[in-house]
């Protein structure tokens, strides 16, 4: 049991994560992500075309999801 004063757990930066990713891994999953973002946006749009409103808010909220996280995927490392 720790004492007043002392710590319990291990300081953050003393914690190892894992490595940081390199420019070609980040580019890489970016890539495969406008791909499924291709997809879910041609789901979305076959769906709205076919009169399936909901089927196509759900494919367009996902091509902007995946979007989104291959944006910050580029950004964050």
């Amino acid at each position: 049991m720790a004492r007043l004063g002392e710590r319990v757990t291990e300081d953050a930066d003393r914690a190892s994560g894992p490595p940081p990713r390199t420019l070609l891994e980040r580019l890489a999953l970016a890539g495969i992500a406008l791909v499924v973002a291709a997809l879910f946006g041609g789901i979305g749009v076959a769906a709205l075309a076919g009169g399936e409103v909901f089927l196509g808010v759900m494919g367009g909220i996902g091509a902007l999801m995946t979007l989104w996280a291959a944006a910050s995927n580029l950004r964050r490392g």
